[in-house]
């Protein structure tokens, strides 16, 4: 599973993967230190090689028929998802016996440091997923080759896809990625616990009127219905929130941070407010709101879709899924996307192996409808007008936010001019700063480095 960011959870939450969940809060909601290191391990035009060109032929539509290969596949999917993902890569080659895909899963904060270095030394992957946020950066270092004749013979492009899903793959004339999913922010709901504080069970609230007033029906009866933490708050969860009291982490064009406006510290007051109000303990652990969840001790979390594998582990309890209420007044919800690539491994292609990836891809593409089995909502809109689809439980719901989902912009280094956010919301959340005053100064830092980027990357 994933979250891209500074702080998403790592769906495999049921005791034994607090750690795991911990990795993947760190690497999602949009600012990650490992932007740091890609930076410095690969920067553009540093090996003075040509990488990859994209092969002439089909795109990989036509099949396979040459030479056994094996292929290396990388991915971060360390959670409940990734199990899913070994199923349909079996499948796969069962129907392409000369194709064997061997697959690793990395820690995604470890795999973004991983993969420039070894993709410069020739020893990469053939194939990998990577978020949204990563593939203009890695397209302009040339990890990554561009995939136009995949989506060619896919026949797809902006307006058989999530649009922004589409356009965040598109780097200097060029595409560079073939979109898989779309994860959204979710409301999961613990239905035992909302009929023991007397609340319908079945009906989710869907506005922040509702949603205090349930919290107010738990707090009377003795429970902390949302548990925060200021660890891992600045994730998806404070993200939804900035989007919907009407900021955003980064103009959409790129031009400035913005994580610093009204909004962003209406974000981190309101989270504060759920504490001070006694509606979530004063120091929730970094993985309180699903371990809480989980043991029938709260309501309610904001959380990724990527839960959904996990929660269903999970027995006994009885929950539900929503959209994310609107709190701020304004429609939004945070999102990331996997995308599929194919790395630049230097010193040539292999040509039997760049084809069997590019038949891999286009395979997956096709069989995206059984990616959802893992919560994540298929990118291609024919995927999800398809009536099997309606079948797929809490995804069903988190598509139906797909019209007002939210992205950083697709711009080369995105990622490193966020690296300063997680670290300012939990100061403010703990009191050791204004809250203006510690995004204040995360935004000018990260506008300093968006200023170098501009120049780096042209």
């Amino acid at each position: 599973m994933n979250r891209p960011f500074s702080v998403a959870p790592d769906p495999d939450r049921t005791g034994r993967a607090a750690a795991s969940q911990l990795g993947r809060r760190a690497l999602l909601g949009g600012a990650v230190a490992a932007g740091v290191g890609l930076v410095a391990a690969c920067s553009p035009g540093s090996s003075g090689r040509p990488g990859q060109t994209a092969p002439k032929g089909d795109g990989g539509a036509e099949g396979y028929d040459g030479p056994a290969v094996e292929l290396a596949f990388w991915h971060g999917l360390t959670g409940g998802d990734g199990p899913i993902m070994k199923d349909l890569t079996a499948r796969f080659s069962k129907e392409f016996p000369k194709i064997t895909i061997k697959q690793q899963a990395i820690a995604w904060e470890q795999y973004y440091e991983k993969l420039p270095a070894a993709v410069s030394q020739g020893k990469g992957p053939d194939i990998a997923i990577m978020h949204i946020d990563r593939v203009p950066t890695n397209a302009a270092r040339r990890v990554i080759q561009p995939l136009d004749d995949v989506n060619d013979a896919l026949g797809l492009g902006e307006g058989d896809y999530v649009p922004i899903a589409w356009q965040a793959g598109q780097y200097d004339g060029q595409h560079w990625s073939v979109p898989l999913d779309i994860h959204c922010a979710g409301l999961y709901y613990n239905k035992k616990t909302m009929e023991q504080v007397g609340l319908d069970p079945e009906t989710p609230p869907t506005n922040e009127e509702e949603y205090l007033s349930a919290l107010d029906a738990a707090k009377s009866k003795g429970v902390q219905g949302m548990w925060v933490s200021a660890l891992s708050a600045p994730g998806l969860l404070c993200q939804t929130l900035l989007y919907q009291f009407g900021g955003q982490m980064v103009a959409k064009d790129g031009s400035a941070v913005e994580f610093g406006s009204e909004a962003g510290v209406k974000a981190v007051e309101w989270l504060k407010m759920l504490i001070e109000e006694g509606y979530s303990p004063p120091k929730a652990a970094a993985d309180g709101d699903v371990v809480s969840f989980q043991n029938n001790k709260s309501l309610f979390m904001f959380n990724g879709s990527w839960m959904v594998t996990p929660l269903n582990d999970v027995k006994e309890l009885e929950w539900g899924a929503a959209i994310v209420p609107n709190i701020g007044g304004t429609e939004a919800v945070w999102s990331g996307s996997h995308q599929m690539v194919l790395p630049d491994n230097r010193g040539g292609a292999d040509e039997n192996r760049s084809k069997a990836g590019r038949v891999f891809l286009n395979w997956l593409s096709k069989h995206s409808l059984d990616w959802a089995d893992a919560g994540q909502v298929p990118a291609r809109n024919d995927v999800r007008d398809d009536p099997k689809f309606d079948e797929k439980g809490p995804v069903v719901e988190f598509a139906k936010q797909l019209d007002y989902i939210n992205f950083t912009p697709p711009i080369p280094g995105i990622t490193d001019c966020l690296v300063d956010w997680a670290p300012a919301v939990s100061s403010a959340m703990l009191g050791q700063k204004d809250t203006a005053t510690a995004l204040g100064e995360a935004q000018e830092k990260g506008n300093r480095i968006l200023q170098q980027n501009m120049e780096k990357y042209g």
